[in-house]
């Protein structure tokens, strides 16, 4: 799974526990959906949620979304219960969280057939430090940020400009291009606020994230809005190629859009710009 062949703008934690939920899903129009065993769900309920989660993706009808599942962290009672029974239950990725090194991925690995998925929270100081070496394992597809965690371990303010939490956000999405892989941004937990999920998420683009995990279904179109490509800016990525296509044909080797030359680096970014529009297009007519 790569942000270049499926979006990845709304990412839906949705409770294993809750069967409602888990119906509610299959016609919502988030990107993806993860499954969550961990913190969603409490002690008393983890094998039940385990058992009606094996059964949801089972019965299908999740469409196009990406499917994944965030186990319990292999150190907890429950984690490995969770490996042997999602391993083969239908899962797009098997989410980790409490990883801190490549050596946390590896224990999962072990258990997983070899071709099955890894995404990793990114929601420890140390995790963000080794942030390099854990995208670049064979086996990981994406970085979940986990921003309510690291304000913890931080000891930080809650910030409406996440100030605090910048170095680690800019650490995981450099960490992510490097490997070639998704990085999504951390939760907005006040759902009921809109205006600031928009900032956050438009803060998040900016950063260059592909998509934000989400807490409530009112949340999806925020952040599909947010992530998606403007009109504005599939014009001008239009623009940049048709100047540079016809500088290159008439031999002059220098394009100039608005007043700002254009490089093939640009044609490059403007390139994916429309290859996204394209696949969101195709997705919208389907």
């Amino acid at each position: 799974m790569d942000s270049a062949t499926r979006p990845f703008r709304s990412v839906l934690y949705i409770p294993a526990s809750k069967e409602r939920a888990l119906e509610k899903a299959r016609d919502l129009p988030c990107d993806a959906i993860i499954f969550d065993l961990e913190d969603a769900v409490a002690p008393d309920a983890k094998a039940a949620a385990r058992s009606t989660l094996v059964q949801a993706l089972g019965a299908g009808g999740y469409g196009r979304r990406a499917r994944i599942v965030r186990i319990n962290a292999l150190t907890s009672e429950w984690g490995l219960e969770d490996v042997r029974a999602l391993k083969d239950a239908g899962a797009d990725a098997i989410l980790l969280p409490k990883v801190n090194t490549r050596s946390d991925v590896d224990n999962l690995v072990d258990l997983l057939d070899a071709k099955m998925p890894v995404w990793v929270m990114m929601e420890t100081p140390v995790s963000v430090f080794n942030a390099r070496d854990i995208a670049a394992h064979a086996h990981v597809q994406g970085l979940v940020t986990g921003t309510n965690d690291l304000t913890k371990d931080l000891g930080s303010r809650t910030r409406t400009d996440r100030l605090p939490l910048m170095m680690a956000l800019q650490t995981i999405v450099m960490a992510a291009r490097a490997a070639r892989i998704v990085a999504i941004d951390g939760v907005y937990n006040r759902f009921r606020d809109g205006d600031g999920l928009a900032a956050e998420c438009e803060q998040g683009r900016d950063l260059g994230f592909d998509g934000k995990t989400l807490i409530h279904p009112a949340q999806i179109e925020g952040a599909n809005r947010a992530f998606a490509p403007t009109a504005s800016e599939i014009d001008l990525a239009r623009r940049q190629i048709a100047a540079h296509e016809a500088s290159q044909a008439s031999g002059e080797g220098v394009a100039v859009v608005d007043g700002t030359i254009v490089e093939n680096l640009h044609v490059v970014a403007a390139r994916r710009i429309l290859a996204k529009a394209q696949l969101l297009a195709e997705m919208e007519d389907a």
